[in-house]
């Protein structure tokens, strides 16, 4: 608990004004250029929080550097500005933040809700049966997993998907710090969302299934819950996963205006003719007028134009 009250404000008048104000975040990764899926959700989550007369941050998801490429962070904020999605506050960047994460995992282990795990990928697969947690291995390099209550049922109302219920029992244990001493995503984005006072996440429809694991560890580090909408994830015309050659293409190819327009439409907007010809700031006003749109609601994937 000690990493969330080092990184964020503490104390009852904090937890008041938190409660007031609507504080949502869009979190890339820079393993690439911004895509058409990524946007989606970026502007789903601007246009949530600008129509709550709320604020809106960045977050770059940096903890796995191999696959970070040089120059992706400075090219999908540039693409942001240009879009006029612009952030209400100084970006957070997560390899800057793993003091935190330690003491996270730390609290997490003090408290009982943590243990090694030296199973590889191949001996787990799918839900992790738990194997460690009931036989810990011997002393050496070894990864932590959050311990779920087997017999948990963890449900929450998404303002898009609708009711959500989920059992701990098929879930499994999430790994939240890796054997190479790096934070996991399940850890580090309950962490994140504490120090940067976020109280709404809106984000695509693949991470559906992670935020029960993060509501389980956010109570357990003692933070507020969170309320969800999940966009629907945006796939190739044949369901596949959306390619990130085509969907940088789809992004740093177009003009603003026409990369605003095609998010629009995979949001369900129907966007009347020259919208395409408008500055981004006219798009968006355009857009926060008619938030959400109706054929939104209960969509998981939605295929790209072909």
């Amino acid at each position: 608990m000690n990493a969330v009250k080092n990184s964020t404000a503490t104390g009852t008048t904090a937890t008041a004004e938190r409660s007031r104000r609507y504080r949502g975040r869009f979190a890339p990764s820079p393993t690439g250029l911004l895509h058409q899926g990524s946007l989606v959700a970026a502007l789903a989550s601007w246009l949530d929080a600008r129509s709550h007369g709320g604020q809106w941050l960045l977050r770059i998801e940096d903890l796995d550097g191999p696959r970070n490429v040089p120059g992706a962070e400075d090219a999908i904020l540039g693409t942001l500005d240009d879009l006029g999605l612009t952030a209400d506050g100084p970006v957070l960047r997560q390899s800057q933040r793993h003091q935190f994460y330690r003491e996270a995992l730390d609290s997490l282990r003090s408290a009982g809700l943590a243990y090694r795990c030296t199973c590889s990928r191949s001996e787990a697969p799918g839900v992790y049966s738990g194997r460690c947690r009931l036989h810990p291995p011997p002393p050496g390099a070894a990864a932590w997993r959050f311990a779920m209550d087997p017999g948990d049922c963890i449900e929450f109302e998404d303002a898009i998907q609708g009711h959500c219920r989920f059992a701990a029992g098929q879930l499994g244990d999430p790994v939240i710090f890796r054997r190479d001493e790096v934070a996991a995503y399940q850890l580090a984005v309950v962490v994140d969302d504490a120090a940067q006072e976020i109280t709404h996440v809106v984000r695509g429809a693949d991470l559906l299934d992670s935020t029960p694991w993060q509501m389980r560890i956010g109570a357990a580090l003692g933070v507020p819950a969170l309320s969800y909408a999940h966009v629907p994830l945006v796939t190739e015309p044949d369901g596949s996963k959306l390619a990130k050659s085509r969907g940088a293409a789809a992004v740093a190819d177009l003009p603003p205006a026409g990369a605003l327009t095609l998010a629009l439409q995979l949001l369900g907007y129907e966007p009347p003719d020259g919208l395409g010809n408008e500055t981004p700031p006219h798009i968006l006003d355009w857009a926060l007028a008619g938030w959400p749109p109706r054929a939104l609601g209960g969509r998981k994937t939605i295929a790209i134009v072909p």
